[in-house]
């Protein structure tokens, strides 16, 4: 596998992040438009966007079986248009059994196309042998403030939901196909863990060796579902602040994660994934703490930002250890399993979070409600070492700087 198809097969899957980053903004911020345009009444609203993870995670379940026999990037390939398409469902229909179809279809294809997207990412992160999967996020970021951005254009303008979508689609679609023509595999690879691995692929890969994992990927997202559901209400009804400025800390949040994920790979690369994590997490309850006890909304909006260069770091690098816990438990093969049953813990957290402070503030008070996630998050100190790899490391939590090997005719990396 020479350098160039490394490349190029990195610059594709960075694309296809970047276009679920615009894909996925486009449908949440626009909530409030596809409940008008379908008369979604706010009882069975929460149905709605709870059916959508669920059923992410159940496309998540399928894909840990689909890449036993199908390659990831094959599946990447098919379910992202399969998620471009339903979102364009979601804008066109005009009954509410079409939005439900669409929304489900969505979250189906989603789970997959999540799953897919890490475990390439992981493959072409241990085919570099260096950190590179914080980049992958970081052009996620970046497509959600685009899909943001875009969001606002529409609602500004009182364009139809259909209008703001089918241009979008239009360009994005045909670009991940084209540039999907360049997804790497690893396929030599795999041929090699076949044969080291003849009892399957997904031996090797014990829940138990995950939970650690399962758990922070878990709280990280309740933090993240925190910010993006609550942040704005927080803000005007607890701080006082007023409506223009309640919508700057989502918009504070994302953008310092974008920064924190770009800079992330250089931190791996000289501190090691553990010492990277830790400050991650040390950051991100700093956030939460800060928004707890802020007096007014600017000290908050602060909080909201630390959130984001503290929680950016945390979700990428979860997923790498799943692939590389894999690669050390002697099945190298079982990467992609690991990195499946790891992404539904991402859907779980998403469920957990919003609903779990809503229903602590009600009861108690949403400056309490705050210190919840925090606590959450502080658990990942305790399974810091979780994201160590063995072999890869001079002594101490330094990731070892390496060229390999990574094709049959010995060119380097």
């Amino acid at each position: 596998m020479t350098d160039a198809r490394l490349r190029h097969g990195r610059a594709s899957l960075a694309l296809s992040f970047f276009v679920q980053g615009v894909t996925f903004a486009l449908l949440v911020t626009r909530i409030p438009a596809i409940q008008d345009r379908y008369g979604i009444s706010d009882a069975l609203l929460p149905l709605f966007l709870a059916a959508v993870p669920i059923l992410a995670g159940v496309g998540s379940v399928g894909t840990e079986k689909l890449v036993a026999r199908l390659r990831p990037g094959l599946v990447l390939r098919w379910s992202q248009p399969v998620v471009l398409l339903s979102l364009l469902g979601v804008g066109a229909g005009s009954e509410l059994w079409h939005v439900a179809v669409a929304l489900g279809a969505f979250g189906l294809a989603v789970g997959a196309l999540d799953a897919s997207m890490n475990m390439l990412g992981v493959s072409l992160q241990r085919a570099y042998g260096r950190s590179i999967m914080l980049g992958f996020h970081a052009t996620y970021s970046l497509g959600g403030i685009v899909g943001a951005s875009l969001a606002w254009v529409g609602a500004h303008w009182d364009l139809p939901l259909v209008v703001s979508y089918l241009p979008v689609v239009a360009v994005l679609l045909p670009a991940a196909l084209v540039g999907s023509r360049w997804y790497v595999d690893a396929d030599e690879r795999r041929g090699r863990d076949a044969e080291r691995a003849p009892e399957g692929r997904g031996a090797g890969v014990s829940f138990r060796l995950l939970l650690p994992l399962c758990l922070v990927m878990t709280f990280a997202y309740i933090g993240d579902s925190t910010v993006s559901n609550w942040s704005a209400k927080y803000l005007q009804d607890v701080l006082g602040s007023s409506e223009e400025l309640a919508t700057v800390p989502y918009n504070a949040y994302m953008v310092t994660t974008l920064l924190g994920r770009t800079v992330g790979d250089l931190g791996v690369r000289r501190f090691g994934a553990v010492a990277v994590v830790r400050c991650g997490t040390v950051l991100a309850a700093g956030g939460f703490a800060v928004v707890a006890v802020a007096p007014g909304p600017w000290l908050g909006l602060l909080g909201f930002t630390l959130l984001g260069l503290g929680l950016c770091v945390i979700v990428p690098q979860t997923f790498a250890a799943a692939g590389r816990q894999a690669v050390e438990s002697g099945n190298p093969g079982a990467s992609d399993v690991a990195v499946a049953r790891l992404n539904v813990f991402n859907y779980v957290g998403f469920l957990i979070g919003s609903p779990l402070v809503g229903a602590l503030g009600d009861t108690w008070n949403y400056r309490g409600a705050m210190l919840v996630p925090m606590v959450l998050v502080l658990v990942t100190l305790v399974y810091a070492r979780s994201f160590a790899a063995e072999s890869d490391r001079y002594g101490g939590e330094h990731e070892r700087p390496r060229i390999v090997d990574v094709g049959r005719s010995g060119n380097e990396v």
